[in-house]
């Protein structure tokens, strides 16, 4: 099978969706059918220690199909979106060098933004810029990040929300050693991994809300079911600085402070419940705002229709 863009074969297969709405199993049934490898992108799958609360395909799930770029990042070291999109380079390469077809899944927009869009060209930072904000960043947190950015660089500052430390320290070491504005990089040309997009089948599953919601809640309950509580205990007793990324997963906190006893498991499950809500609604509102031109689906039966039938008239 040829998977290149010299004919009208889809390039690749891209399935986006909020979190719980069945993008993994969609993504393997799809793989089973068209030969395909399952490539993560959602930016909590690439972390290793949280197979379970970022519900990762579990092993057996794995052994179905070839899957690519998940759990292989360590959380203590910083992982930007342009690591991932050399990453998925990498991973297209190879799986178009095997003949087949690759098959990008998750929840994260901005991966997918990088790999039809590609990212801005922003020279190499220097380690020594990156080591100084990094030390800001743990000085005067984010809120003085966002003070500094605003002094240096208004434009950039005004992007940014005053709390995403990881966001604010990046634009300020751009400024900083290129004396340009992340927001001047990122206006200019830049390509992307798959050339060209249009040749993917691009695709957001979205389940009607109530139904979303009943599945996040029945996923939560599962994820404690097996064994999320010791999971997040052991990925806090690494003791990771707080504002590396990966801490960031939803139920990390909530359910380590299970394990100690200072939160009832009751009030946990509600926490995570809700802050998996607010995520899946944010990652729909970025899908509706910037994926307005992909197919769109709401059950996974229903998209794997829609992709094997445009699959088979390309």
């Amino acid at each position: 099978m040829t998977t290149g863009h010299e004919d009208d074969t889809p390039s690749a297969v891209l399935i986006a969706g909020p979190t719980a709405s069945g993008k993994s199993a969609l993504a393997i049934r799809l793989a089973e059918s068209l030969g395909g490898v399952v490539v993560n992108a959602d930016s909590m799958q690439i972390y290793e220690g949280l197979r379970i609360l970022t519900a990762r395909p579990d092993r057996r799930e794995e052994a179905r199909v070839p899957h690519r770029l998940y759990g292989h990042v360590d959380p203590a070291r910083p992982w930007s979106v342009a690591d991932w999109a050399s990453d998925a380079a990498g991973a297209l390469a190879e799986i178009r060098a095997a003949g087949r077809l690759p098959i990008f899944v998750g929840g994260t927009g901005l991966y997918f933004e990088a790999l039809t869009r590609g990212l801005a060209p922003v020279p190499e930072i220097p380690s020594t810029i990156r080591v100084h904000w990094r030390r800001e960043a743990d000085r005067i947190g984010a809120a003085g990040l966002h003070t500094a950015l605003a002094h240096r660089d208004p434009a950039m500052a005004a992007r940014l929300r005053p709390s995403d430390t990881q966001r604010l320290t990046r634009a300020l070491e751009v400024i900083e050693a290129t004396g340009r504005s992340l927001a001047d990089w990122q206006a200019a040309p830049h390509s992307s991994p798959l050339v060209p997009p249009e040749c993917a089948i691009r695709l957001v599953l979205e389940p009607p809300r109530a139904v979303l919601h009943a599945r996040i809640a029945e996923r939560f309950r599962a994820m404690v079911a097996e064994g999320a509580v010791a999971e997040a205990a052991a990925f806090a007793a690494r003791g990771l600085a707080p504002e590396m990324p990966a801490m960031r997963a939803i139920g990390v906190a909530a359910l380590a402070a299970v394990a100690t006893g200072a939160v009832d498991l009751a009030t946990a499950l509600e926490r995570g419940i809700v802050d998996t809500r607010r995520y899946a609604k944010r990652q729909s509102t970025w899908f509706r705002g910037r994926m307005g031109d992909w197919l769109r689906a709401e059950t996974p039966a229903a998209a794997a229709d829609m992709v094997e039938d445009a699959y088979s008239r390309r």
